[in-house]
């Protein structure tokens, strides 16, 4: 059985994939597909255990996003851990821009 083709709105950025497990797959690399079937396990032996679906839906949930943000940037969810393990060693965000600075970045955004 073929998986099934990503879903492309007729705009050009790439559709989110649905909070289903094979559709969630098929737009991730094989490491990410490594790390997801690991917490998908995880999650389903919670919910067996409990009797609760909650961990199988914040799975999905967690994991649909990351796979619609590589769709649209591969690669961005490893640089993001990247960056935030700079940060944690660092202690501070170098690239970071003030409270001034964003509030004025929204405020043009906003007017927009």
């Amino acid at each position: 059985m073929a998986p099934p083709a990503l879903p492309q709105p007729a705009g050009g950025d790439p559709a989110a994939p649905a909070a289903d497990p094979v559709a969630i797959r098929v737009c991730l690399t094989p490491m990410l597909t490594a790390e997801f079937d690991h917490e998908w396990d995880l999650a389903l032996d919670e919910a067996k255990r409990s009797k609760d679906l909650a961990p199988v839906r914040e799975l999905l949930g967690k994991w649909r996003h990351i796979a619609y943000r590589e769709l649209r940037d591969p690669g961005s969810h490893y640089r993001m851990l990247a960056k935030a393990e700079q940060i944690q060693r660092r202690g501070t965000n170098p690239s970071a821009v003030t409270l001034e600075e964003m509030k004025a970045l929204l405020r043009g955004r906003h007017a927009e």
